[in-house]
């Protein structure tokens, strides 16, 4: 039974139970985003982009006995990878900042005496602990 109880008592003090918690909703976040960037967005997104396969292009740089490209820089990928990685911060920002409003700070007003902030409601700095 201490076994057990050493266990849960790490959980609890070491957050590995928060960690975890996070990591199963961070996934489940992830997939939404994903959702959203591939089924909303994009569909949009393609409509204003040129038209055919330009995550494709590529500027060869040596060919085989053929004429084959044996290799090439692929701009068009990385422009690909760039355009998806800035639409997906744009969810993730506008997602995170739509579910995590912070509330307005609480009123301060500043002590006479040592001119820190302190709450509006009280009657004493706590720096000072002159009357407020």
């Amino acid at each position: 039974m201490s076994l057990a109880k050493d266990f849960r008592e790490f959980l609890l003090k070491q957050n590995a139970l928060a960690l975890a918690v996070a990591v199963v909703i961070g996934a489940a976040v992830g997939k939404v985003v994903s959702a959203i960037v591939d089924d909303l967005i994009m569909p949009m997104v393609g409509i204003l982009l040129p038209g055919g396969e330009w995550r494709s292009l590529e500027v060869p740089l040596a060919h085989d006995a053929a004429g084959k490209v044996t290799n090439a820089i692929k701009y068009g990928d990385l422009l690909g990878r760039m355009v998806d990685f800035l639409i997906i911060a744009l969810v993730v920002f506008f997602l995170t900042r739509a579910l995590l409003k912070t509330p307005p700070p609480a009123p301060t007003k500043n002590c006479p005496r040592c001119t820190e902030a302190v709450p509006t409601a009280a009657t004493r700095c706590k720096f000072c602990t002159s009357d407020a």
